[in-house]
């Protein structure tokens, strides 16, 4: 047995029955037409579901909701995209802050290398006070600098130039000092300065593999920082996300230094 035609069928016969008993209410004087019209009217107010197959008002309500359920979604996928790009984006500085520390602790090393290698040269080219002052001015420039490395000068074009800068300059004091030290034989002779001299070269190559990888992280998270619509979110923050600097290389140093004599 169909129970939902049994059913409409119950429902049917109800509202037949109230119909007549609205009709028996309405005045005489009304005439028929008016009294069709009004006992239709009668029943489809009586009738749970409308002509077009939904309840009566259902697509009022449709209507109201519609724009507050849109502008939830919309609200909800926004939210959804934001929490994401902000994540990846604090991911992506963290990476480069890390390699940051590596870049730093690279040229540390070199430094701490310098007083001892200059002290070897200077036990066998006791007159060359020009080269060591300019080795040591170098140094020195470098450990100022390195006390403005934050992890923000990253951030800071003319900071990050400003430190670049003071690092090449210990990059051309040193080869001048090693240029001074081939003038010597028995310097090179010595297993002090073999030592040291590896030691450099081993840093060197550190410094431009720490470098290079920077560079890398630095210019993913640059690409991913400005890219639509990520830039909005990133703007929103300020200076937490800023664009990061790159290492420039010089004309010539395509390739870490190689010491040998």
């Amino acid at each position: 047995m169909n129970w939902q035609a049994l059913q409409g069928g119950l429902l049917g016969g109800r509202i037949l029955i109230a119909s007549r008993r609205f009709a028996s209410f309405l005045p005489q004087k009304v005439g028929p037409v008016v009294r069709a019209r009004r006992v239709a009217r009668f029943r489809l107010t009586m009738s749970p579901v409308s002509r077009v197959g939904r309840p009566v008002g259902e697509g009022r309500r449709g209507v109201r909701w519609a724009p507050l359920l849109a502008l939830a979604a919309l609200l909800a996928a926004a939210g959804l995209f934001g929490g994401g790009a902000y994540n990846r984006l604090i991911q992506m500085d963290q990476a480069v802050q890390a390699q940051w520390a590596q870049v730093q602790n690279a040229y540390q090393r070199r430094a701490d290398l310098v007083p001892n290698l200059v002290e070897t040269v200077r036990g066998a080219a006791r007159f060359e006070r020009e080269t060591f002052g300019q080795v040591a001015e170098a140094r020195a420039k470098v450990g100022q600098v390195s006390l403005e490395a934050t992890p923000e000068l990253v951030e800071d074009p003319e900071a990050f130039s400003r430190f670049q800068q003071a690092q090449d300059g210990l990059t051309a004091a040193l080869s001048r000092l090693l240029a001074v030290a081939e003038r010597y034989p028995e310097l090179r002779a010595t297993e002090a300065f073999r030592d040291l001299l590896a030691q450099l070269e081993g840093t060197e190559n550190r410094i431009a593999v720490e470098r290079m990888r920077f560079n890398e992280l630095a210019r993913s998270f640059n690409s991913t920082r400005n890219s639509f619509p990520t830039v909005l979110l990133a703007s929103v923050f300020g200076e937490r996300f800023e664009t990061k600097a790159y290492f420039k290389a010089q004309p010539g140093s395509e390739a870490a230094p190689r010491f040998t004599f």
